[in-house]
């Protein structure tokens, strides 16, 4: 026997951790919300975008366009400057698209609508 796994509780139990008086009070795990678009997913992983994805780290040059620094393989990442939900047809036009490291791309995903009308206040 062992007993409850409730901070505090004396009750004793042959299986489980929680006893009946603290099964319902066990917290339960959020779902982790994810950042990436997955309704894109499948564009993603199309030969297509592959190919576009390889064009612009071949004309980058596998610098960083915000920090200057070389990245390669997975750590590149190719930013949509329009993103794709807010117009489709820009998915895979070369001069809607920029390479970017980890960080970089961060950055770029999370700024603010004042941020992109006043970019100088905010570069790296």
């Amino acid at each position: 026997m062992k007993y409850c796994d409730f901070n505090g509780c004396s009750n004793k139990l042959r299986k489980g951790r929680y006893c009946e008086d603290h099964k319902s009070n066990k917290k339960k795990a959020k779902p982790k919300k994810s950042i990436y678009h997955n309704s894109n997913k499948q564009f993603y992983n199309s030969d297509v975008w592959k190919h576009m994805r390889s064009v612009i780290y071949q004309r980058e040059k596998g610098r960083c366009q915000r920090c200057k620094k070389f990245v390669f393989g997975k750590q590149a990442q190719v930013h949509h400057v329009v993103p794709i939900k807010e117009n489709p047809l820009l998915k895979l036009e070369p001069n809607n698209l920029k390479l970017l490291c980890p960080e970089c791309h961060m950055f770029e995903e999370n700024k603010t609508e004042k941020d992109k009308i006043f970019p100088s206040y905010f570069k790296k």
